[in-house]
């Protein structure tokens, strides 16, 4: 399918939440919701404006020094690699998949320039349409538009985000097998974003089922997977349960916050089968056309980091410790301005239904869709979410996602004492944050 892709500047003032095209319709390319809205956060700062950073998923930490080490000494790595990414790095994929309780041989090992890119592959790879979470990451429906895929949303288990619900999954795939459109595999992101939550694992082990009963391509999104609070249940990955037919994704754009660094990688399926093989040799294909190989030096920096040495680990519990206390405190904060809010169980997501809330924000601002409660919140306070219906969601239903990995503050040394800090939410750049949220939530009303 020949594509043409027109970019249209985005204008300063232009709302950062582009309405989804329907399902099935034909592919219309913009840039990406999350983008957007950092985009015009950014704009808004330039100019002096007050702005509370809620919209964009990142991680807002410090790179730790060993990790710049290692970059800097790779500098020199010039020459391109194989496409499947180097012997070391899919060496420390596998050892970090095999302490996990996930033994790997790294020849089902694929790296690429982000899990973002590899996820586009796997998608443009499996030659049929696919189930995806509703709500669900906002790149995911896009890029199957993109591989000329149809994304076929399923509400998620109730309470549970990131897996769909397995009898709404089973119908799905027997209504578009009789309108000639075969879903061939299913998203499920573990933990979740938008929500910030974990599915169990009875919701996991019945996703597992519906799969191979009808024969799905399970892609495992695990890019939180190291950032689930650590008084939370145990995470049970669709990997350990139907390995033959589970691609894991993962990288290091979240747990080590180096987003910018841009390395993902995947497990495909082992034992016997031909799937696991012919997924690699399709993955390679694509990728030889794409990116050719991810970057030397990162490659080199990233082998250390997927080792896991103990310096990283202990960055990575302050972390996921950072991002549990603040993320708390904000949902609080939500559930007491009178939200039904989930207290968050990983990463830095909260996600507030303000339904309660619909007949005072009527009243008060003429307010009836998730879009403009965000657009609201943006222009009167500069405080920037994203609509759930960007995720997939029905826009009447008033929810958004709140992002809360920027307001470790704005330099590295902020970033840093908020990650040593035993109580961050005292430390006053993150006190006032939430003391500002209080006050736009209570003027709201």
């Amino acid at each position: 399918m020949a594509l043409t892709i027109t970019p249209t500047p985005l204008p300063e003032d232009a709302p950062p939440f582009p309405a989804p095209a329907p399902l099935g319709a034909a592919p219309k390319f913009g840039v990406s919701a999350t983008l957007a809205a950092n985009e015009v956060l950014q704009t808004r700062r330039r100019r002096g404006l007050p702005v509370l950073p809620l919209a964009f998923g990142e991680a807002g930490l410090p790179v730790h020094p060993a990790l710049c080490e290692a970059l800097a000494a790779a500098a020199g790595c010039n020459a391109y690699g194989p496409v499947a990414g180097s012997a070391a790095l899919r060496e420390a994929a596998a050892s970090y998949w095999g302490r996990r309780g996930l033994p790997t041989d790294p020849d089902t090992v694929v790296c690429g320039p982000g899990s973002k890119a590899l996820l586009y592959a796997l998608l443009a790879a499996i030659d049929g349409d696919v189930a995806v979470t509703q709500p669900s990451w906002v790149s995911y429906a896009a890029q199957a538009s993109l591989a000329g895929a149809t994304a076929h949303l399923i509400p998620a288990c109730e309470g549970r985000g990131g897996v769909p619900d397995p009898a709404g999954l089973a119908r799905a795939i027997s209504l578009a097998h009789a309108a000639g459109r075969p879903i061939r595999a299913v998203i499920v992101t573990l933990p979740d974003n938008p929500t910030g939550v974990l599915a169990s694992g009875a919701a996991v082990n019945s996703l597992c089922a519906v799969a191979e009963q009808h024969d799905l391509l399970i892609i495992s999104d695990e890019i939180y997977r190291d950032l689930v609070y650590d008084d939370e249940p145990e995470f049970k990955s669709p990997s350990s349960i139907a390995p033959e037919r589970t691609v894991v994704t993962t990288g290091l754009s979240k747990n080590l916050a180096l987003g910018g660094w841009r390395l993902g990688v995947a497990r495909l399926p082992g034992g016997p089968g031909p799937l696991g093989r012919e997924l690699r040799d399709r993955l390679l294909a694509i990728g030889s056309e794409i990116w050719s190989a991810p970057a030397g030096p990162v490659q080199q920096a990233a082998a250390m980091a997927f080792a896991e040495p103990p310096e990283l680990v202990e960055h990575v519990t302050r972390s996921r410790r950072l991002h549990a206390r603040v993320a708390r405190a904000v949902a609080r904060r939500f559930a007491a301005a009178g939200a039904t809010v989930r207290a968050p169980q990983a990463a830095f997501y909260v996600y507030p239904d303000f339904g309660p809330l619909a007949d005072t924000l009527l009243d008060r601002h003429g307010i009836v869709s998730d879009d403009g409660l965000a657009q609201l919140l943006l222009s009167r306070y500069g405080v920037g979410v994203l609509p759930a219906s960007a995720f997939g969601e029905q826009e009447w239903r008033l929810r958004f996602r709140v992002a809360t990995g920027l307001l470790y503050g704005e330099n590295d040394a902020q970033r840093a004492a908020a990650l040593a800090a035993d109580d961050p939410c005292s430390l006053p750049w993150i006190a006032g944050a939430l003391t500002r949220l209080e006050e736009v939530l209570a003027d709201l009303q």
